[in-house]
């Protein structure tokens, strides 16, 4: 069962690649949003095992138990065999998880100018600041509406920073920082993943459309000359298999995981509470000092081999969405709560990059890479069809990861003196 999912999660992209590249309706749709569509319908038609209840309390915000410590508890009689296997795919998603991302984000990085970042980055930071305003705006109303309804509101709310400033990682740093109960942490993150996913997809799919009905479009820092350039040489998931372009990606690839191990190595000598953001910043720091390489800026194929390794990482993470979570709702005020930060951030974010003038493209980035952290920023800027918009996602991820933790435990605090 493992050896044939690890194949899957491989393998499966080529034939994204290939319908897409087969059927215009299918490319217009894009690679990506095909591979969460594939992901989440086969992550929940029944085919992968699911954790029992007690596996799940276990964890509490871990992706998997390590095998001798499972052993023990079935032993023990508190886990059964069935456990086991969940056990395993889920340690094998976080693997793929681990690999996947840190090496698919020098690749993208390689190809990219980073000069023409210098001119969107003041658009790009004050997006930023706006989602961030619009967060707190959303979580302080949202928790004098429910905390009557919700034990420990003000720490939920203080999750909810979190979740808007570096996804599952921070909420799990928050919730840790402030003694969340493991069940409260299950749901909350549970109702994140679900209503998070529906987020995601409207971000890829018709927000791009929606937004530039009444916002400003992206306008590109190149001269038209070079536009026209770019669009004829950066096909996603153009690569031909020369022995050129073989040696070429084996260049890439292999600057790639040597970046990746210095990202690693250096995460082991600073503390655990630090270590995704030490990871984050030096494999984009590296990355970005490769593209001001001229002999590394201009590998081939570089940018189609890193969203190969992204659509590994969409097809992964959409296999994980629990869909039935929607229809199980015993929280139903959590649950609201959770939603409100999710789309109610949104809806002010939206508002206020409107009201000072930023564009679509970089206020959609800017929400994608805040909601769902650093990660996610090549998969919809994929699907905007918009390479230029990685770096100032990625820096504005890596901030929010890096803020997130102190303004959710701040947040929670204050709100504490109001319970």
């Amino acid at each position: 069962m493992i050896f044939l999912l690890v194949l899957f999660y491989v393998f499966f992209p080529l034939v994204i690649i290939y319908l897409t590249k087969k059927s215009s309706w299918l490319n217009k749709l894009g690679a990506v949003v095909l591979a969460y569509m594939v992901g989440v319908f086969l992550g929940n038609i029944g085919l992968l095992p699911t954790m029992s209840e007690e596996l799940r309390n276990l964890l509490g915000g871990k992706a998997f138990l390590p095998e001798g410590q499972l052993t023990e508890y079935m032993r023990q009689g508190i886990l059964t065999e069935a456990d086991l296997l969940p056990n395993r795919i889920a340690h094998l998603q976080d693997i793929l998880m681990t690999i996947t991302i840190p090496l698919a984000l020098p690749l993208l990085l390689f190809t990219l100018d980073v000069k023409r970042w210098l001119h969107m980055a003041r658009r790009a930071m004050i997006a930023m600041v706006l989602g961030i305003v619009s967060l707190l705006i959303v979580a302080i109303i949202g928790f004098f509406l429910l905390k009557n309804h919700i034990p420990d509101a003000w720490k939920v709310a203080g999750m909810l920073v979190g979740i808007y400033t570096g996804g599952t990682p921070n909420l799990a740093a928050i919730a840790t920082a402030l003694e969340v109960d493991p069940g409260v942490f299950i749901l909350v993150n549970t109702y994140e993943i679900v209503t998070g996913f529906g987020f995601l997809i409207f971000l890829m799919t018709v927000a791009q459309s929606l937004l530039n009905r009444f916002m400003p479009p992206f306008k590109s820092a190149l001269a038209q000359e070079h536009l026209d350039e770019i669009e004829a040489n950066s096909e996603e998931f153009e690569i031909r298999l020369t022995r050129e372009s073989s040696v070429q990606m084996a260049k890439a690839l292999a600057l790639s995981i040597a970046i990746f191990a210095i990202g690693g190595g250096l995460s082991l000598v600073v503390a655990p509470s630090v270590q995704m953001v030490t990871v984050i910043l030096t494999i984009t720091t590296l990355g970005v000092v490769g593209s001001l390489v001229p002999a590394i800026n201009r590998l081939k194929h570089s940018f189609s081999l890193g969203m190969y390794l992204i659509l590994i990482f969409s097809l992964l993470v959409a296999t994980m969405a629990d869909l039935t979570a929607l229809f199980n709702i015993d929280f139903f005020h959590l649950f609201l709560f959770v939603a409100l930060g999710v789309f109610g951030t949104m809806v002010f974010h939206v508002i206020l990059c409107w009201l000072f003038k930023i564009d679509t493209d970089t206020t959609i980035i800017a929400i994608s890479a805040l909601s769902f952290s650093p990660p996610f920023v090549p998969v919809v800027a994929s699907a905007l069809k918009n390479k230029e918009v990685i770096i100032s996602g990625l820096a504005v991820g890596t901030l929010g990861y890096i803020f997130g933790n102190y303004l959710g435990v701040t947040l929670a605090f204050f709100l504490k003196a109001f319970v």
